[in-house]
């Protein structure tokens, strides 16, 4: 059974400089943006909040998506945003770990 993979967008709190990145754990994997444990791009720009994201059925069809969405334009990625999240608010609560339950619980 292959592991599901996650395709985010994450940004800084004016919403100005956008990051796409792709995993199988995207708890963690945000947890890690907003604590800078990660050298590199979302710890230059302070991108810490989780706007956007879908779950592909594998890894690889998530490497995939993650590929064709950096290739698209600002606005088609800004539209894609606020399908879901017109506010732009952090969906980083919304989410919860690999187990279902947030490390809290």
């Amino acid at each position: 059974m292959s592991k599901k993979g996650y395709i985010y967008i994450i940004t800084n709190y004016q919403n100005t400089t956008l990051y796409i990145g792709v995993t199988s754990n995207l708890y963690k994997r945000i947890w890690e943006h907003k604590n800078k444990v990660v050298e590199g791009f979302s710890k230059k720009y302070n991108l810490k909040k989780l706007v956007y994201y879908e779950i592909a059925d594998d890894i690889e069809t998530a490497i995939n998506r993650e590929k064709y969405l950096k290739g698209k334009s600002r606005q088609y990625k800004i539209n894609l945003i606020e399908s879901i999240n017109k506010e732009w608010k952090d969906l980083y609560d919304e989410i919860t770990d690999s187990s279902g339950l947030r490390p809290s619980e």
